[in-house]
Formats: C-alpha cells, sequence, structure tokens
C-alpha cells in the first residue's frame, strides 16, 4: 500500500514504517551505469533493512557501498542496509547508494527513473527518481505543495 507524498513532482514515497525522501539522480549514458541516491526514513517502532532494489530501465540494479582501500575507493554490492526504528540513512554520492547497470535508456536531467525498493518488514516501494545533471553532488530543491 503505496501513498505518494505531495510534492512538486511525485519524487517521494512512503509504505508503512518506511518513507523514501528526495530520491535523485545523475544523468548517465545508454548502455552505462547510474547511480541513485535517497533517504530512508523509518518511522516504525522496529528495525527495518533495504534488501534490493529494481528498476526496468536497468539490466541489473544492486546495493553498493564506497570504501577506500589503501588511496583507491572501490564501490562494492552490500547485501542490505539497515534503517533502525525512529531513525534515517541517507545514501548519497561517495557512500552507500543503488547502482543501476546496463542502463536500457540514457538518463536524461529533468527526467524520472521508476525504482522499486524492496525492504524486509515495510515491503516494495515504488518511487519516481528525479535525474539531475552528470556532475550533480545533491538533489534539485523541491517545493512543497
Amino acid at each position: 500500500m503505496l501513498a505518494a507524498l505531495s510534492v512538486a513532482a511525485p519524487l517521494a514515497a512512503q509504505a508503512p514504517g518506511i518513507a523514501v525522501e528526495q530520491p535523485w539522480a545523475r544523468a548517465a549514458l545508454l548502455g552505462g551505469n547510474g547511480g541513485a541516491f535517497l533517504t530512508l526514513r523509518n518511522t516504525g517502532t522496529a528495525a527495518d533493512r533495504l534488501v534490493s532494489a529494481s528498476s526496468p530501465l536497468a539490466r541489473t540494479t544492486e546495493i553498493h557501498e564506497t570504501v577506500r582501500e589503501g588511496d583507491v575507493m572501490r564501490m562494492r554490492p552490500v547485501t542490505g542496509i539497515e534503517i533502525p526504528a525512529g531513525g534515517s540513512v541517507t545514501l548519497r554520492p561517495g557512500g552507500s547508494h543503488v547502482m543501476m547497470t546496463g542502463l536500457s535508456q540514457a538518463l536524461r536531467a529533468g527526467s524520472t527513473v521508476p525504482l522499486t525498493l524492496n525492504f524486509e518488514r515495510a515491503g516494495a516501494v515504488q518511487v519516481q527518481v528525479a535525474v539531475q545533471g552528470a556532475g550533480a553532488s545533491a538533489p534539485a530543491a523541491q517545493h512543497t505543495h
């Protein structure tokens, strides 16, 4: 049971106990890779866990973290991200994120990407991810209605 929040575009969503806020991605090329970034807020009384993600625009979609190994930053898949009860986790460039590989269409600034986030407790949450410019470092300002 999803309920869209009232924002300038349908870019936030929630399920019982989980709110997905400010989902965004950088522009990316056809056939390439794209990252999705967002904040997960757990409004419930029990911890939850993001366990997978999918998008019809990507050959594969994984949850990744970025780690430093010596002088090199590397991305690697993780089995999930814990969201504590009453807490939040922000997925951002240079940290944890959703990685979409093998894009079936280019991600163009101003468009949106459908993304389904799967949680252990809250189930599937569908969001529309706003695509920013290729060099974006944060979501564009959104105005609430």
